[in-house]
This record gives C-alpha cells, sequence and structure tokens, in this order.
C-alpha cells in the first residue's frame, strides 16, 4: 500500500507541475516582438492616436489620425522595441510580450509616455539559437 501511496504521489506532483513548467519555459523562452509581428496596436503619444502595423519583415506602416500613412522599419531587441521613421528613431523598454487589448504605457527614449493597445498578438514564439537550439 505503501507503494502505490507514492507512486500516486509521484504521478500526481508531476503531472500538477507539467503546466506550471511548460508556462515558465514560454516566459523564458519569449522571442520579442513575434506576438506583435503582422499586428496593428494602437499607439497613442500626447492624445494622438496613431495605428501602427508591426510587419514581420522589419517595416512598420503608420496611419495618421488625418489618413497619411508614413513607411518606418521597427526592431525588438535589447529589451527595446524601437521604431524609426522620417529621419528619427524612437525606443520603448520591452522586457515583456504585449497581450490583445491590454493597454501598456511605456516612457520613449524622447521621455515621450505613450500607451500601446494591440488588437490582436499572435500566439507565443519561441526563441531559436544556442547550440541546442
Amino acid at each position: 500500500m505503501t507503494k502505490s501511496l507514492l507512486f500516486k504521489a509521484v504521478f500526481f506532483g508531476a503531472a500538477a507541475a507539467a503546466p506550471i513548467a511548460a508556462v515558465a519555459a514560454q516566459a523564458v523562452a519569449w522571442a520579442p516582438g513575434s506576438e506583435i509581428a503582422g499586428q496593428t496596436v494602437q499607439v497613442q503619444t500626447n492624445g494622438v492616436m496613431n495605428s501602427i502595423t508591426f510587419n514581420a519583415d522589419g517595416t512598420a506602416t503608420i496611419g495618421t489620425p488625418s489618413g497619411t500613412t508614413v513607411p518606418g522599419t521597427w526592431s525588438a531587441a535589447n529589451n527595446m522595441l524601437c521604431l524609426s521613421a522620417n529621419g528619427g528613431q524612437e525606443c520603448w523598454p520591452y522586457s515583456q510580450p504585449f497581450h490583445a487589448g491590454q493597454q501598456i504605457a511605456l516612457t520613449s527614449s524622447c521621455n515621450q509616455v505613450t500607451t500601446f493597445t494591440p488588437q490582436s498578438t499572435n500566439p507565443p514564439t519561441q526563441r531559436s539559437g544556442g547550440e541546442r537550439g
């Protein structure tokens, strides 16, 4: 009877820990930018709301309230999300993924508070790399 109880404790304990380990592995393996690549994000700075599409190829399309479309580029590296357009660049701290419909306010490298609201996001993508990668 002791052997059976030990087996149940080990089996059910491992089964209960598996989802927690999977979530922790996803958080560690998150590839910055993967959740917004190909997605449109509402971005508000100084009361002005723009729509930015973060294309998977690193290009961006910024839609202004007046209907003007501005081409740009974006990157996610070194815990920063950077957007370049019209000869300038602005970067925001970026240490966790965005989630659809959730607003997040970040202060940029230009000392501007910007609110990001993704309309939708992609499922988590693991980082590739490393010798076992």
